[in-house]
């Protein structure tokens, strides 16, 4: 709770004709027992007023409800599919000597696709709200998000929300307290613990229900699934230069989306879990760079849980940032605009006031 209030005024972002700006920074102290513990904090309302919502900043009055924790509840449907996927990617993998070299650049490129559709579209675009895109760019990253098949936008941007919200809590929907398995993939497995769906529910989202491309995604996901997320990848192969129909559907289909999945899946986990904190070593996320270039830049993980509304969710700008790298080109294309950039100002005061000092060694 506070104790001291001690204002530092900070311009928070720099500026220009497509990086907009506003905000202070607070220093707050607080008291844990004997050890004093000094955060900065943003003024969250001037960014909230530019962005139109709040849901993403840590709640700190929210607190566990006492007693046992809910038993767990299987989701055997899961369970069978999950096991069958990975099944079938390790079968995948014996296939790739006998696959042209045009199959595997094929199944490289739906990769990246539709992990750009989870990483600057759900996430970046409609979760925080970093930036803004017009409609084709919206409708672009809609339907490469729904070739990554991770639940429809609407769906991911409400679970992300709420585990920005209450991270590493019972409300947290992969909270990684839970342990490395349940929190990369445990938590598909069994059933939401109360709290999550009860946060869930409580979530401004109208944003995202006043967007039509979004909800008619939502209307239409399973057989835009069906279509983007495996059909295509299996045809082109085949069809253009005659593939095997099994290595088509196995390596571009099956491998690509498992491989997808287990790069998402490792921000939840390796990137709550290892690495350093040079922004805030009292929360859990972490700086990881292997993360980063599985999942095309969101590995840096301590900084976006300091500062969610960064467009580039990093102070490195393109380094292992493939996402950075595309929505600075979308807006180079007047395709995207209104990123939002924490100024290195901010950054270098949270560091040194909250971070773990790891930031000195480069």
């Amino acid at each position: 709770f506070p104790e001291n209030i001690h204002c530092y005024l900070f311009k928070e972002f720099s500026s220009t004709s497509s990086i907009t700006a506003g905000g202070t920074v607070t220093s707050r102290v607080t008291s844990n027992g004997n050890a004093v513990t000094e955060k900065d904090l943003l003024n969250h309302e001037d960014l909230a007023g530019d962005r139109g919502m709040m849901d993403d900043i840590f709640d700190e009055t929210y607190r566990e409800k006492a007693g046992p924790k809910p038993p767990l509840r299987y989701v055997w449907r899961n369970i069978i599919l999950m096991s069958l996927l990975h099944l079938g990617a390790l079968f995948a993998l014996t296939l790739i000597p006998s696959a042209k070299i045009q199959t595997l650049a094929w199944a490289l490129l739906c990769f990246v696709v539709s992990a750009l559709g989870i990483t600057a579209g759900s996430h970046r675009l409609w979760s925080h709200r970093s930036y803004k895109a017009t409609l084709p760019l919206r409708i672009f990253l809609t339907l490469a998000n729904s070739m990554a098949f991770q639940n429809d936008i609407y769906e991911w941007v409400r679970d992300h929300r709420v585990h920005h919200k209450f991270s590493e809590t019972d409300a947290d929907p992969h909270n990684a307290m839970r342990g490395f398995f349940f929190s990369h993939i445990g938590w598909l497995l069994v059933r939401k613990h109360p709290d999550v769906i009860e946060k869930g529910q409580k979530l401004d989202l109208s944003d995202i229900k006043a967007d039509k491309v979004v909800m008619f995604q939502r209307r239409y996901y399973k057989p835009s699934v069906v279509l983007l997320c495996f059909t295509l990848p299996s045809v082109v192969p085949w069809y253009f230069w005659d593939e095997s129909i099994i290595i088509s559907f196995f390596i571009p289909a099956i491998l690509r989306y498992t491989v997808g999945l287990n790069c998402t899946w490792l921000v939840n986990s390796a990137a709550h879990m290892f690495g350093n904190r040079p922004y805030d070593q009292n929360i859990n996320p972490r700086e990881n760079p292997l993360v980063s270039l599985g999942a095309i830049g969101e590995g840096f993980h301590n900084y976006h849980h300091t500062f969610p509304y960064d467009y580039s969710t990093s102070e490195f700008g393109w380094r292992f940032n493939l996402t950075t790298a595309f929505i600075d080109l979308m807006c180079l294309l007047g395709l995207a605009s209104d990123r939002k950039k924490v100024s290195k100002e901010v950054i270098l005061a949270r560091k040194l006031r909250t971070g773990d000092g790891s930031h000195k060694s480069g």
